[in-house]
């Protein structure tokens, strides 16, 4: 079996393939959270997301943040403790 691929990578992923960015950068955060809710040692819990899209174009802030949800999927969402997220066009 292959190395599972991390929290970050499956992110950049799916956010990829998803809106095809112009930039896009997932920073693994967790660290700067340690002693904080949602902290477990060894575990990727927190995210800064900067995408650019054009896919964005003509959605609101929280449309925008509605999609992207929607491409990492439930799943996905559901092992994330904080997303933060700096979305435009």
């Amino acid at each position: 079996m292959g190395k599972k691929m991390s929290k970050r990578q499956e992110i950049e992923d799916s956010l990829r393939r998803a809106f095809e960015p112009t930039a896009l950068e997932v920073v693994d955060d967790t660290e700067s959270h340690r002693g904080h809710a949602g902290f477990t040692e060894g575990v990727e819990s927190h995210f800064n997301v900067m995408i650019r899209s054009r896919k964005f174009e003509g959605l609101n802030r929280l449309s925008r943040h509605r999609a992207i949800h929607t491409a990492l999927g439930p799943e996905l969402i559901s092992r994330i403790h904080a997303l933060a997220l700096d979305v435009d066009v």
